[in-house]
């Protein structure tokens, strides 16, 4: 299999001889082979674990997303990504890093408001006065 992990500006990962995926879901987690059928799946944050034609096992850590299977292609969008070899330290990273980004996520969302709010309250000030 084909597997592109997209993230909003860049393809993070085009690996061409992928044998297995697991990937985790709302519901829980599932494996995709080969000769699975298509289908669509929303993505949980969490670990994305891939075996490349090494035989080596990859672990990326996903924001939440969508995957898609289409024949012998896997699409995964998500907003992010980090890959790692070490679950502990991949743990650690995403801790830091998505936390991070949360917060300034939270950060953005609450200026926002606060823009949003004061702009109302000019409009209603110039229709009352």
């Amino acid at each position: 299999m084909r597997l592109k992990v997209l993230l909003p500006f860049e393809v993070f990962v085009d690996d061409r001889d992928v044998s297995r995926i697991v990937a985790q879901t709302p519901q829980g987690a599932f494996g995709l082979l080969s000769h699975r059928l298509d289908c669509v799946a929303a993505l949980a944050p969490g670990i994305l674990t891939y075996e490349n034609a090494a035989h080596e096992e990859v672990f990326l850590a996903v924001d939440q997303g969508v995957l898609v299977k289409t024949g012998a292609e896997v699409l995964v969008s998500v907003r992010r990504a980090l890959r790692g070899t070490d679950l502990a330290q991949l743990h650690a990273a995403v801790t830091q890093q998505f936390e991070r980004q949360g917060q300034q996520d939270q950060d953005l969302r609450y200026a926002m408001t606060r823009l949003e709010s004061g702009f109302l309250r000019r409009v209603a000030g110039f229709e009352h006065g």
